[in-house]
């Protein structure tokens, strides 16, 4: 499905309810299956990402396809390996079976973990047989992906040595190992995290009700919009000022790029200012997910920059940053955009045509995966999107 978007005006003026975290959602639906009494998980994110983790608990087969949904897969990969005695095939799309799996797979196989390759060594699908793993000392590399990280915390407590999980190198996306820290503890986890070791003791999640604040990644498509619009009052509802997601980090980018943002009354209120700093130099480490829409807004205002930290983007949806400067370079002439089956990627371009004039973008249901209400948004914002015949 491909549309046709513009924005006539470039005046921006909605009121916005986001998604909710996707990210605390996935792993609150682990916790919920790990903990001996159930609780209840208010305003769960409906993404394609959530809904693949909770078909997979449902599921009566042994055979689970999660398709494009890359953290459904990894963290099913250490929640199937301790459920004793029963078979799995963890599989998914084409492009999920050329994502790499190897490092979490092999700290689980040497806690005594049952897991096969099925097709090319290293990646999916995978055959898994569940059974009591110890836990005990073990070590993976803190550059590959920090979801490989929170599968293995997240199960951590059940094992009966608990772990002592030693990160090699530098920590990518260290916000997210946090927030899975943060959200165990509400759930009774202790762990310590002194240098560059985590651990946590054996020990039982307690029972909480638990309600999912807003998805500070999907606010940075906002941030972007109000950076690129003529003039803007843009109103986000379910953020947290005091938030446990990284890309809360939106605010300080985007601010010099000519947003003020501002809390008032529960909303985050997004506003122009006339901060253009002329050349930055960005260490993305922490917030890869941010590259996008950054890299779009700098694009469209002309500000050359530095990045660095964005290497696990290579291994997303698409290699994001070789994708998305083939779209930006296409700008200038064709003015038709490939998604790239990104998510991120269709909801960072969308925002072009307040610079660009009219815009086609093709694919643009992949926004499914963490934002399924962006273009019925955008259309609230005063954007025209029409759809293409094929």
């Amino acid at each position: 499905m491909n549309y046709k978007i513009s924005h006539p005006t470039k005046v921006v003026e909605c009121e916005i309810n986001l998604p909710s975290s996707k990210s605390i959602s996935n792993r609150l639906l682990i916790i919920q299956s790990l903990c001996k009494e159930n609780f209840t998980i208010e305003n769960l994110s409906d993404s394609d990402d959530t809904k693949y983790l909770q078909r997979a608990f449902l599921s009566q087969e042994n055979t689970i396809d999660v398709e494009h949904a890359g953290t459904s897969f990894r963290f099913l990969t250490s929640y199937f390996s301790i459920q004793n005695g029963q078979e799995f095939i963890l599989t998914g799309s084409d492009r999920m079976k050329e994502r790499p799996i190897k490092e979490l797979v092999s700290v689980l196989q040497k806690m005594g973990a049952k897991i096969e390759y099925l097709e090319n060594e290293g990646f999916p699908p995978l055959k898994i047989i569940g059974t009591d793993l110890e836990g005990g000392k073990i070590e993976i590399d803190g550059d590959v992906s920090s979801q490989f990280i929170t599968s293995i915390l997240l199960i951590a407590p059940t094992l009966e040595n608990g772990i002592e999980l030693k990160i090699l190198g530098e920590l990518v996306s260290k916000p997210y190992v946090e927030m899975t820290l943060k959200l165990m503890k509400e759930f009774g986890i202790e762990s310590d995290w002194t240098n560059n070791i985590i651990t946590i003791n054996h020990q039982n999640y307690i029972p909480k009700n638990y309600t999912v604040e807003a998805d500070w990644s999907a606010s940075s498509f906002w941030f972007e919009i109000a950076s690129l619009s003529k003039r803007c009052n843009i109103r986000l509802n379910g953020l947290q000022q005091n938030s446990i997601q990284g890309d809360k980090r939106s605010i300080e980018i985007f601010n010099n790029l000519g947003v003020d943002s501002i809390f008032e009354n529960g909303k985050l209120i997004l506003t122009k200012n006339q901060t253009i700093s002329p050349f930055q130099t960005y260490n993305l480490i922490e917030n890869p997910d941010l590259y996008q829409p950054l890299r779009c807004t700098l694009f469209s205002k002309k500000i050359e920059a530095n990045f660095s930290g964005i290497q696990t983007l290579k291994d997303k949806e698409t290699d994001r940053v070789i994708s998305l400067e083939t779209e930006l370079n296409k700008l200038n002439s064709i003015k038709i955009i490939d998604t790239h089956k990104d998510h991120r990627m269709a909801m960072s371009v969308a925002p072009l045509c307040l610079k660009f004039g009219k815009l086609q973008i093709n694919d643009v249901e992949v926004v499914s995966k963490s934002y399924p209400d962006f273009w019925k948004d955008l259309k609230k914002s005063g954007f025209i999107i029409s759809l293409l015949s094929d």
